[in-house]
């Protein structure tokens, strides 16, 4: 082996050891932080769904969400399924805003400690037929 080549294999395995860590980390990671949104995508229309429920004026064909109650029921979701989040109720519908910081594991060996997943959903009263 030449002399100016005995430093090349070194350098190429510790390149190809970087490149592995980073796409094992995408692998990985990715995957805990697209099933961490999905939860909570669930959990914020789920929410919003059970504080909609809650209408009143449904006689006269324009329900009207009954704020007070609409905020405690998705708030009672909420804390049963231990999400933290926001619910803004008014008269003509929920919105549900929830959030986690989903700590990376493989990632967090090039710097990336956690990341803040935050979704958003809401419902509104349809009048039935």
């Amino acid at each position: 082996m030449n002399r100016r080549e005995e430093g090349s294999v070194t350098a190429f395995v510790t390149a190809l050891l970087g490149v592995f860590v980073v796409v094992a980390g995408l692998t990985v990671d990715g995957g805990r932080l697209v099933a961490a949104r999905i939860e909570l995508l669930d959990h914020a229309e789920n929410a919003a769904r059970v504080a909609v429920q809650n209408v009143t004026s449904l006689r006269s064909g324009s329900p009207q969400v009954d704020v007070d109650r609409a905020r405690s029921s998705a708030e009672q979701y909420l804390r049963l399924h231990g999400v933290s989040g926001v619910v803004q109720a008014r008269p003509e519908g929920v919105n549900v805003r929830v959030s986690r910081v989903v700590p990376l594991t493989v990632l967090s060996v090039i710097g990336l400690g956690s990341r803040l997943i935050s979704v958003e959903r809401s419902a509104t009263p349809v009048p039935g037929p």
